[in-house]
């Protein structure tokens, strides 16, 4: 086993070139569900983001890592995240309420996103390129390679608190970067205990620094640093667009929201549909980017499916998150769940129906499924981030398609029907940067090229994609006298 302490148990402070440090400033972490304190963590200030973008640039300058290095270390790396699942796993659901079974799962896609990566330090190349193919350079010989981009700044949102920590931190050590990472200030404690291990794995001082702190402090500074040369956030479009005209001449990725359109045809697996998108609607609370949201059923099948859909949704148990039968825990605050409710307020008065759901408790929201809603309503065109989906009819393929582009965001969608015909159109003809046939829109393996369009960001993730985002082109050209 690890020798790394739980952080639950004592104060933890920054990390910052292979220390940890206090500040004058904490800030407390709860329980999401009892709203019990379980820890308190230091602030970053400005020094010390300065002090930890130094410490990230002279690491790279001064110890440069070997991708055999980079290998090992991730590779252990993936070792001790495994044999610590179970801890880090009741971290994530008490720190974010998310239940049990789905933080295990979280860890265990995170030990794969590592492993991945660590694969792939040993795969970045580059290409001969045969400059004798242009006039007057016969006796020139070109390559290029790739080369670290620089220092990133990772921002990474509290939902996934160790899956996507470890989507931005692993491919840059795979990379050669060296991270300074801001997790989310509600939970934090999963993004420092991956830094005791990443230290526990060998990393040099100086490859991953942590701050802690709000985004509109820490955050803003950090991205603006000059001393950086890459972002990669995961979070809200209207701060990912502030990233974006902050960060100067950096390089941006931006994994930001969406308003998932699902199409269930008539052709489909009704049942399998419905089950399907019960779970990914409401698991973690649907507080997840591509989270089912507007559910769009052919109507010679509506009936039907929303028998199936109240019956899966009711199915679904709704809890204390350490508890190991519980699918669906509590929003990650009061506030969020207040927001939900009156957003299910608001389209109930405005002609919605609600057909299960609709009722909170705490920070509870309980699963909630509407109908008769129209496209200009919130729980239509804007993006939820809780446990509440629509149930909309169409009646033609087309029309549905049409819907579903019907939205300033473009990430993923998921496309039920047995036609092979309607099916690659829709992989043709929505506008989304993923479309998932015979699944839901929330369905994402670690290895595919992540992203979307418009509102839901630029950029991909996924281990391969991101190192050829955080490396850049190098072109070196010999000029042969003989």
């Amino acid at each position: 086993m690890s020798n790394v302490f739980s952080v639950t148990q004592q104060g933890t402070g920054l990390y910052i070139n292979g220390e940890w440090l206090e500040s004058n400033e904490t800030m407390k972490v709860y329980d999401k569900f009892s709203d019990e304190v379980i820890g308190e963590v230091a602030v970053a200030g400005e020094q010390d983001i300065d002090a930890a973008i130094q410490a990230a640039n002279d690491a790279m300058n001064n110890r440069p890592l070997a991708a055999h290095e980079r290998f090992e270390i991730l590779r252990r790396t993936a070792e001790l995240v495994k044999i610590n699942a179970d801890e880090i796993a009741k971290l994530i659901a008490r720190e974010g309420g998310k239940p049990l079974k789905d933080a295990l799962a979280e860890v265990n896609r995170g030990v794969a996103v590592i492993t991945t990566a660590a694969e792939e330090a040993k795969r970045i190349h580059g290409e001969t390129v045969p400059l004798d193919a242009v006039p007057g350079s016969e006796n020139r010989m070109g390559l290029y390679i790739r080369v670290p981009v620089g220092v990133i700044a990772a921002v990474t949102p509290f939902n996934f608190p160790i899956n996507l920590v470890v989507h931005k931190v692993a491919p840059a050590v795979a990379a050669g970067c060296a991270v300074v990472l801001k997790p989310a200030s509600t939970t934090p404690l999963s993004a420092i205990y991956l830094c005791k291990l990443l230290e526990e794995a060998g990393l040099p001082k100086g490859y991953i620094n942590l701050v802690i702190g709000s985004g509109r402090t820490v955050g803003d500074y950090l991205v603006a640093h000059p001393g950086k040369k890459m972002v990669t956030f995961t979070g809200s479009p209207s701060v990912g667009l502030q990233i974006k005209k902050n960060s100067g001449f950096n390089r941006v990725t931006l994994e930001l929201g969406n308003n998932s359109g699902n199409i269930v045809h008539e052709d489909a697996d009704i049942d399998l549909a419905a089950d399907l998108l019960a779970k990914r609607a409401f698991g973690s609370a649907g507080q997840f980017c591509v989270s089912v949201q507007r559910i769009y059923v052919q109507e010679n099948v509506l009936e039907y499916f929303t028998k199936k859909m109240i019956e899966a949704t009711n199915r679904l148990v709704v809890g204390n998150p350490l508890d190991e039968a519980t699918d669906v825990g509590p929003m990650i605050s009061l506030k969020e769940a207040e927001r939900v409710e009156e957003w299910v307020r608001e389209a109930v008065q405005d002609g919605a129906e609600v057909v299960v759901g609709g009722n909170r408790e705490g920070a509870m929201m309980y699963p909630t499924i509407l109908k008769n809603v129209n496209p200009t309503m919130k729980v239509v065109c804007e993006e939820v981030f809780g446990p509440l989906a629509s149930i909309i009819p169409y009646k033609t393929f087309d029309e549905a398609i049409e819907y579903v582009n019907d939205s300033e965001y473009g990430l993923q969608a998921g496309v039920f029907t047995n036609n092979i015909e309607l099916a690659w159109k829709a992989a043709k003809t929505i506008r989304t940067g993923g479309v998932i046939i015979n699944d839901t829109s929330a369905y994402r393996a670690d290895i595919m090229p992540y992203g979307g369009i418009d509102k839901s960001g630029a950029g991909r993730e996924g281990p391969k994609f991101a190192v050829e985002e955080m490396t850049e082109i190098r072109m070196v050209v010999f000029n042969l006298q003989k």
